[in-house]
Formats: C-alpha cells, sequence, structure tokens
C-alpha cells in the first residue's frame, strides 16, 4: 500500500472512531434513533468523509442492521442496551467500528459489554502475517465464555477492501469455522458478539439499509445520480433530502439489496465491539483505537 493511500485508511479509522465515540455520548433517554445517527453521520462528513454505511443503532436483543428510516420517532430508553456501529470512508478506504453502551449509564449488562470488548481484545492479541484465522476465534470465544456468555456463532468480522466492506474473507466469532490465514497488509474488522442468549441470530424484519446490487443501467436512467453516489455501498433513505427522490429508490427494488435486522434467536440481550485492524507481520494497527474528544 502506496504511503498515501495508507494515510487514508489511517484518517478513516480516526474518523469512525471519533464518530463512535460520539456516539456513544449522546446516547441518552430521551434521544431520539434518528436525531443519534444524523448526528453521528453528520459528525462524519464535517470531517471530510463520508459514512461507509448508515449507522446502526441496534437495540436489547437486536444484533446488527437497525437503522432508523427518514420518519422514525422512537427515543431511546432507560436501561436500552445499544450497539454504536458505525463506518466512515475516505475514496473508498473504509473503517468499521462499534462499541456497546447501556443508556443511562447503569451496569445490568456490565458482563455482556466486558465480555464483547475483551473477546475483541483477544481477537485482536492473535494477529499477525500468517496466522491462523481460527486463532483468532479460538480466543474470541475464550473470552466470552469466561463470562458465562456466548458468542453469536452466525455473525462474523470480514475482510475489507476499497469500497468492499465485506471483502469474502469472514472472522468468526467461534471456533472451527475457518481454515484460512491472514495476509499481510490486509484490512480485517475484527467484531464479536457476546449475548445471554442462545448464541445465534435470525433474520428479523427488513430494516432500512440497502445497498445497490447492480448498475441500473440506461434502463433507469433516474436512479443513476443515487448509485454514482453509494457505489457499492449500503445507504438509507435519510440520506436523500427530496421525497421524490427517495420515492424513484423504494419503487427499484429489483437494483437494490435490503438488509435485514439480526434478532438473537432466544430474545438474548446482545453486546457488539468491533475494530478495524491492519496485518503486520508480526502483529497489527489497529485504526479505530479510542481518540480523544472531537
Amino acid at each position: 500500500m502506496e504511503p498515501a493511500e495508507l494515510e487514508r485508511w489511517r484518517a478513516a479509522g480516526r474518523i469512525a472512531a471519533e464518530a463512535r465515540e460520539l456516539g456513544a455520548r449522546e446516547a441518552k433517554p430521551g434521544v431520539g434513533r434518528r436525531e443519534l445517527a444524523d448526528r453521528i453521520e453528520a459528525y462524519i462528513r464535517s470531517r471530510g468523509a463520508e459514512p461507509a454505511f448508515p449507522s446502526n443503532i441496534s437495540r436489547n436483543e437486536e444484533a446488527a442492521h437497525f437503522t432508523p428510516d427518514p420518519e422514525d420517532a422512537v427515543t431511546l430508553e432507560e436501561g436500552d442496551l445499544v450497539k454504536i456501529d458505525v463506518g466512515a470512508h475516505l475514496d473508498g478506504a473504509l473503517a468499521d467500528t462499534a462499541m456497546t453502551v447501556e443508556v443511562g449509564g447503569g451496569k445490568r449488562y456490565e458482563n455482556l459489554v466486558r465480555a464483547a470488548v475483551e473477546g475483541l481484545e483477544a481477537g485482536i492479541a492473535e494477529v499477525r502475517a500468517g496466522v491462523p484465522v481460527d486463532r483468532i476465534s479460538r480466543a474470541i470465544e475464550g473470552a466470552v465464555h469466561r463470562y458465562g456468555l456466548k458468542p453469536v456463532r452466525n455473525l462474523t468480522g470480514h475482510s475489507i477492501e476499497r469500497y468492499l466492506l465485506h471483502a469474502g474473507k469472514s472472522i468468526p466469532n467461534v471456533a472451527g469455522m475457518s481454515a484460512e490465514t491472514l495476509d499481510e497488509g490486509e484490512i480485517i474488522a475484527i467484531e464479536p458478539f457476546a449475548t445471554n442468549g442462545v448464541g445465534e441470530i435470525r433474520n428479523g424484519p427488513f430494516g432500512n439499509i440497502l445497498r445497490f446490487r447492480r448498475d441500473p443501467g440506461p434502463e433507469a436512467a433516474e436512479l443513476r445520480p443515487y448509485f454514482e453516489r453509494f457505489r457499492t455501498l449500503p445507504f438509507a433513505l435519510r440520506y436523500i433530502p427530496e421525497a421524490a427522490g427517495r420515492e424513484k429508490v423504494r419503487r427499484a427494488r429489483k437494483y437494490l439489496q435490503s438488509y435485514p435486522v439480526f434478532v438473537e434467536s432466544g430474545e438474548g440481550y446482545v453486546a457488539q465491539a468491533e475494530h478495524t485492524v491492519r496485518v503486520l507481520r508480526d502483529g497489527a494497527e489497529v485504526l479505530t483505537r479510542r481518540p480523544g474528544p472531537p
């Protein structure tokens, strides 16, 4: 990776980390989900980047993939266990990061939050070029089990490439699911999910995250500006200010993928922690470590 390109990845990581911390601080009782997502994404844009995907504000038994729609009026409640999962990109250099907060500052789910964080740190500690992915998975699983909780077995981390958030290589949160190894210089997201449920997720209702499956081409020229804006990255109707444009996209389902909300199969609560890291010969460069306050 050329120095200028590497600096873009590092800068995207810093911006995503700042946005994550902002979201965690602003997740307070009475704050609207739509308001919180908008604040996070406005901050990313104010730093010269774009959201890599719509901010996920998933609560309680929702593990991932909830983002508010343009009319969402639901507010956070004290005791909600909220996953703040955010991404930023600079010219396609992507960073993906997450943390979990209990709204109102309570400690009821402290073990869930700690299990996810310690699973993340245990996984990162195993990262280096040539290491089997399964060693990372085994470390995550062991850390979560030490809290008497379960990792979510059918959610995984992933490799990342330019403009491609899920680039093909998975980083499972339980052992025995991967025969791959890590390559020097590749970018990966490690994201343990810990739960007091059964340790699996199911597809809930289709949410508000969309992605173009393919170029709509001349047969749907009215969609071209949106395809050129979002390319292969996920987006939300919140990103389209004009009502007519939102309606055009709503009608274009054959060109779009819609992401379901992931819900814990046993209705258990879920905590998530995630960093984007660069694989080095003898370790990992964590691109989304906690920064100072934005």
